[in-house]
C-alpha cells in the first residue's frame, strides 16, 4: 500500500503549527503498519540547510496552469526513515515564512498542479493521495477533473483531512477561475463557490473520496452550525464519508526519559518530576517549592484558546496558593494582561512572550497542571504532550480535548484530568478550584497521574484507523471506475 501525503508543512522541514507535527509523525506510524508513506511539500527558503543538503534533484519540468507556465524542480531525500519530496520554484517559495502573502492563492494552486505533474517523475506510484488542509484542497478537485483520464493518476483515490475548518483558503471567484483555467460550471454551489467567494478547502470537501478530521468529537461538531463555519450542510451531506481520527504525538520526540531540555529524566515518578519543577521555578525567578501547585500554559494568547476565561478569573487565581507560568504570543491585549500580571504578582507568575521549544518542554515537565480551556479545539496536541509529561490537564470539553481528557471522578477513581462543558467563566473557575483541591490530596493526585500513565498517546492507534480507511478505499476501487466530474 503506497500513500502520498501532500501538505504545506511537515516537521522537521517546515513548521508554523500543529499541522506540521501531524504530517511529520503520522507517516512514521503508518510505515510501522506496512504502509509505504511519503510526503511532498514546497521547498521553502526557511527549510534548514542541514536538511536541504540531503536532497538530490531528480527531475525538472514545467507546470502549466491556466495561461501560466512555471518551472518546477523535484527533489528527494530520506530523513528519519521517511522519503520527502520537495517542489522547487523560487518565485513562489523562496520567501520568509510559509503563508500570509498576497499571492497565496497562486502559490498553492501552483503547488497542487505541481503535485499532480510530479507523479510522472517519482520513483513511487501512490494508491492514495492524502491531502491536508486548504493548501492542498484542490488536489482532489484536479484528480476528478483535469487529471481524471491521466494514466499517471489512474485508480488513485483521495483522502482530505480537515485540521481546522476555520481556515478555508477563500479567494475571489474570478481569481480562482483564472488560476485553474476552469469554467462557470465548476463554481456553482455544488462546486468551489462559497457565499460569493471560491473555497480551496471546499475542493477537498466536495471531491475527495473520504474526509477525515482530527477527533471524533470535532467531526460531530463541524456538522452543526456553531462549529461548521457555514460548511455544516455540506458536511452533513457527506457524513457517511466523514470520520474523526484523533491525533497522536511522536513519543520519541516527546519523552521525559530522554529529553535533553529537562533537569531530571523521569517517567511516572512524581518526586523526580518535581525536581524539574524546582529547576523551572529557579529559571523563571519564582519561589522554589514542591508544595505550591504550578500551572503551565503553552499556547497562542488568543480567545480561541480560552484567554477571555483566563482573564476573567486571573485575579482570583492569583489569590490562591498557586504559581502560573505562561509561554506564548498573540493578541496585544492578552500579552499586556500577562505582563501586568507579572508586575503585580512577581512571586506567583512568570511569562515568556514568544516561543521557545526548550522552555515549552520544561513547562510541560515542571508544571503540575496544564491549562487549556479552549473555546474550540479540533484536536489539540498540547494536552497530549502534557499528559505524556504527567502534567494534569484542565480543559473544556470540546473537539479533541473531550476525546482525550476525561474528568476525574472521585467515586470511581477514573479520569486523567479536569474538564467543564459550558464555555463560561464560572464553570471554568469551578473546575480550576476543583483541580487545586485534589492537588492537595496527595493520594488522589497520584491516582490521577497514574491514570494518565495508562493511556496510549502515540500515533499507533490512529495509524491503524487510517490504514483501515485506506484499505476500504482500495477495496472499493477494485472493479470500479472513478468517473470524472467533467469530460
Amino acid at each position: 500500500m503506497n500513500i502520498l501525503f501532500a501538505a504545506s508543512e511537515a516537521v522537521p522541514l517546515a513548521k508554523s503549527g500543529g499541522l506540521a507535527d501531524v504530517v511529520g509523525a503520522l507517516p512514521k506510524a503508518l510505515r510501522q503498519n506496512q504502509a509505504d508513506t511519503r510526503v511532498i511539500l514546497p521547498k521553502y527558503e526557511e527549510i534548514p540547510w542541514e536538511y536541504i543538503v540531503q536532497f538530490e534533484r531528480i527531475a525538472e519540468f514545467n507546470v502549466s496552469f491556466s495561461w501560466r507556465n512555471q518551472y518546477c524542480g523535484l527533489l528527494r531525500a530520506e530523513i528519519d526513515g521517511i522519503v520527502y519530496y520537495l517542489l522547487d520554484n523560487e518565485h513562489y517559495f523562496k520567501r520568509r515564512g510559509l503563508y500570509g502573502y498576497g499571492d497565496d492563492a497562486e502559490r498553492f494552486v501552483f503547488f497542487c498542479f505541481a503535485v499532480m505533474e510530479a507523479s510522472r517523475y517519482m520513483d513511487f506510484r501512490p494508491d492514495v493521495v492524502h491531502c491536508h488542509d486548504w493548501q492542498t484542497g484542490l488536489i482532489p478537485f484536479l484528480l476528478r477533473t483535469r487529471y481524471a483520464y491521466d494514466p499517471a493518476w489512474a485508480g488513485v483515490r483521495s483522502v482530505f483531512t480537515i485540521h481546522n475548518l476555520k481556515y478555508q483558503g477563500l479567494f475571489g471567484i474570478d481569481l480562482l477561475k483564472d488560476l485553474l483555467g476552469a469554467g462557470d460550471e465548476l463554481f456553482g454551489p455544488d462546486g468551489l463557490e462559497f457565499h460569493g467567494a471560491a473555497s480551496c478547502m471546499k475542493g477537498g470537501l466536495v471531491y475527495a473520496d473520504k474526509l477525515t478530521t482530527v477527533s471524533e468529537t470535532y467531526a460531530k461538531e463541524i456538522q452543526g452550525w456553531e462549529y461548521g463555519e457555514l460548511l455544516d450542510e455540506l458536511l452533513r451531506y457527506r457524513s457517511a464519508d466523514l470520520s474523526g481520527i484523533v491525533n497522536g504525538i511522536d513519543e520519541e520526540l516527546f519523552d521525559p526519559m530522554n529529553d535533553s531540555a529537562l533537569h531530571t529524566p523521569y517517567r511516572n515518578s512524581l518526586s523526580r518530576k518535581r525536581k524539574n519543577k524546582i529547576d523551572l521555578q529557579r529559571e523563571m525567578n519564582l519561589p522554589q517549592s514542591e508544595d505550591v501547585p504550578l500551572i503551565g500554559v503553552v499556547t497562542r494568547l488568543v480567545e480561541q484558546k480560552g484567554f477571555d476565561l483566563i482573564a476573567a478569573k486571573l485575579d482570583l487565581l492569583m489569590q490562591e496558593d498557586v504559581q502560573l507560568v505562561v509561554l506564548g504570543s498573540g493578541e496585544y491585549r492578552y500579552e499586556q494582561l500577562m505582563n501586568e500580571m507579572v508586575c503585580r504578582y512577581p512571586n506567583k507568575a512568570a511569562v515568556w512572550l514568544g516561543y521557545n521549544d526548550r522552555l515549552a518542554r520544561r513547562i510541560y515537565a515542571g508544571s503540575d497542571m496544564y491549562l487549556m480551556p479552549s473555546r474550540f479545539e479540533p484536536c489539540g496536541l498540547s494536552q497530549l504532550i502534557a499528559l505524556r509529561y504527567r502534567s494534569v490537564p484542565i480543559v473544556r470539553e470540546t473537539g479533541g480535548l473531550k476525546d482525550t481528557v476525561h474528568s476525574y471522578n472521585e467515586y470511581t477513581g477514573e479520569g486523567n484530568g479536569f474538564s467543564f462543558t459550558y464555555y463560561n467563566a464560572e464553570d471554568y473557575w469551578y473546575t480550576v478550584k476543583r483541580a487545586l483541591s485534589f492537588y492537595r490530596n496527595e493520594e488522589a493526585w497520584k491516582h490521577i497521574v497514574a491514570n494518565a500513565a495508562k493511556e496510549d498517546y502515540s500515533w499507533n492507534r490512529s495509524a491503524k484507523a487510517y490504514k483501515v480507511l485506506y484499505e476500504q478505499l482500495l477495496a472499493d476501487r477494485k472493479g470500479k471506475e472513478l468517473w470524472p466530474v467533467t469530460s
